[in-house]
């Protein structure tokens, strides 16, 4: 038992040896806790904010003409077109590193080089509704330099069933 308060005593001796710093040594904790803070701690702490950078004010932004673009009723099989307009109205050029929806039936594409504060361009969105009748609300996410770093667009619009593809069906249940 004395051998292990004796080591207990050695180790904490040269554990505080090689702690003893003589610049921190006559700091109290809370000037140490400023020096050594984290940047951003905060962010670590709040994960809700954990993404927001820095600035927010001198980055680009993305502004559209219209963020949801209603196609109406079409009929089943076709594919829907459309191009959604936007601005740079940011402060820094806008590079788009993604744009992609949830489904392989409505494709993006997107500008690949960077849109200067001020100029205007276009994502052309094409959606495919063979065998998605009903009404579909499709997002677009569109991941960039901006803040919030995605934004979203939507198509939305009725996909009327084929009446001929649907009279095989009703056929083809009945037998």
């Amino acid at each position: 038992m004395k051998n292990l308060i004796l080591g207990l005593l050695a180790f904490s001796l040269v554990f505080a040896s090689c702690n003893n710093d003589s610049a921190t040594a006559e700091k109290s904790p809370a000037d140490l806790t400023k020096e050594t803070a984290v940047k951003n701690a905060n962010e670590i702490r709040d994960a809700v904010n954990a993404e927001i950078p820095d600035d927010t004010i001198n980055v680009a932004k993305m502004t559209f003409v219209e963020e949801v673009f209603d196609y109406g009723t079409v009929k089943e099989g076709g594919v829907v077109e459309h191009a959604f307009k936007f601005k740079n109205t940011g402060v820094a050029p806008l590079t788009i590193t993604k744009a992609k929806s949830t489904c392989g039936c409505t494709v993006p594409d997107y500008p690949k080089e960077p849109i200067a504060p001020g100029e205007e361009s276009v994502i052309k969105v094409r959606f495919n509704t063979k065998g998605k009748s009903g009404r579909n609300k499709k997002p677009i996410n569109i991941t960039a330099n901006t803040w919030p770093v995605v934004t979203t667009v939507h198509i939305d619009g009725t996909v009327q069933k084929d009446e001929s593809k649907q009279a095989a069906d009703n056929k083809a249940k009945n037998q």
